[in-house]
């Protein structure tokens, strides 16, 4: 792609984001939605393969139904409000279609169907924006919103860390994979966002290093499917010996990072009396870490195929930068320590 076009689509990315974060107006907010997923679909069909064109043809469709929802509720508010403040939800029925919306907008159960499918249509890079960035500014939206609902969310949260645990363990693409992984931890970020908002976004911080994390590795080995982590050790053998803590770090194994952010989350959802809900969605967790513990064994204790119809890619250096990779990794890995103290700096 051309660099100063790709640098159009990037500051627009950035600026609709940077709009829904600083907005107090309903219609500011939606156009910042609506800036960013026209600024992504350019990104996602730009290969120009059948599969990228489907993938950005359904991620628009999905866009536009969330988006005109959302608007047709917002305007329902302001006739019942009088004002357009993205505080003021007095009546039900609007703020339960707003939430509604904001979670086809992020691919939360039961409106998922629509991830799995478009992100296993896109590169890596492309998939890595789509997992990261374009839920930043639907979820500034939740936080502002989770007083109005919490009943919805909590049936939300459950419903997706479920559907995200159950949905991944018979893919054998790495993609749809992580489209799974990615609803579960929305289910969980979603599932305390009433309480503890805090925590919420903690967990989205963490979330995003290790989604940076397991995406950057399977760019650098160019890996799409599970059969292909099998030839990982001769491309890269330590970052091979890495990888497995990344995904038990996603599933939420100590001593990793990513067992801060459910372990908190399971803490205050007992606190607040709900532990028929804490005790489903530790029991639903299983499920994601058995299809993580899945892409661990291809990757450790399976070899590549040796016959004569079994191939080995062809190997050169990479032209990735490792950077990225090395510390996102390191945080993965290695954060548990100062987690408290991460979430004393964002309850401040």
């Amino acid at each position: 792609m051309n660099p100063y076009i790709l640098a159009t689509l990037l500051f627009g990315l950035g600026l609709g984001t940077t709009i829904t974060l600083t907005s107090s107006h309903w219609l500011l907010a939606w156009m910042g939605l609506e800036m960013n997923t026209l600024a992504i679909i350019p990104l996602m069909a730009q290969h120009h393969h059948p599969r990228a064109v489907e993938a950005s043809t359904k991620y628009f469709l999905t866009q536009a139904a969330a988006a005109a929802m959302l608007l047709f509720a917002t305007t329902w508010n302001a006739w019942l409000t009088g004002q357009w403040d993205i505080f003021q939800l007095v009546h039900p029925i609007p703020a339960t279609m707003i939430t509604l919306a904001l979670a086809l907008k992020v691919g939360l159960a039961p409106l998922h169907a629509w991830l799995p499918e478009v992100l296993q249509g896109l590169d890596l890079t492309t998939g890595l924006l789509l997992s990261t960035w374009q839920k930043i500014a639907p979820f500034a939206l939740f936080l502002q919103l989770q007083p109005a609902v919490p009943s919805l969310l909590i049936v939300l949260g459950l419903l997706s860390i479920l559907v995200g645990g159950w949905g991944g363990l018979n893919q054998t693409q790495l993609r749809k994979i992580l489209a799974y992984s990615s609803i579960a931890h929305l289910g969980w970020m979603i599932l305390v966002l009433a309480f503890s908002p805090s925590l919420s976004l903690l967990t989205l911080l963490i979330y995003f290093m290790m989604t940076c994390s397991i995406f950057l590795t399977l760019k650098l080995n160019k890996a799409f499917n599970i059969n292909s982590l099998s030839t990982s050790w001769a491309k890269s053998p330590v970052l091979t010996a890495l990888t497995p803590p990344i995904l038990l770090s996603l599933g939420g194994l100590p001593p990793l990072t990513g067992f801060a952010p459910k372990w908190f989350i399971l803490h205050e959802m007992t606190k607040q009396l709900l532990v028929a809900n804490a005790t489903l969605a530790a029991l639903s967790a299983l499920l994601s870490l058995f299809f993580y513990l899945r892409l661990s064994y291809a990757m450790t204790l399976t070899s590549a195929p040796n016959n004569i119809l079994g191939t080995l890619p062809w190997r050169l250096p990479t032209a990735q930068t490792t950077l990225p990779l090395a510390l996102f990794t390191i945080l993965t890995i290695c954060l548990l320590p100062l987690v408290p103290a991460l979430l004393v700096l964002f309850s401040v």
